[in-house]
């Protein structure tokens, strides 16, 4: 898969989806993206709280 940018809209999917303890590897498939792009994401965002998309 290409490298694109992710929405807000996208941020918030991942956000919903790591709530209901979904996998990284699911999370890419489920939103079209590559698992790696998912990882990379989470670890940048990731606070004390978990994932904080408002802040991507």
């Amino acid at each position: 898969m290409k490298y694109q940018q992710l929405t807000e809209g996208l941020r918030y999917q991942i956000a919903l989806l790591c709530e209901d303890k979904v996998s990284q590897a699911e999370i890419g498939r489920r939103l079209g993206v590559c698992k790696s792009t998912d990882s990379w994401e989470l670890r940048r965002n990731r606070s004390v709280d978990g994932y904080q998309p408002a802040v991507a």
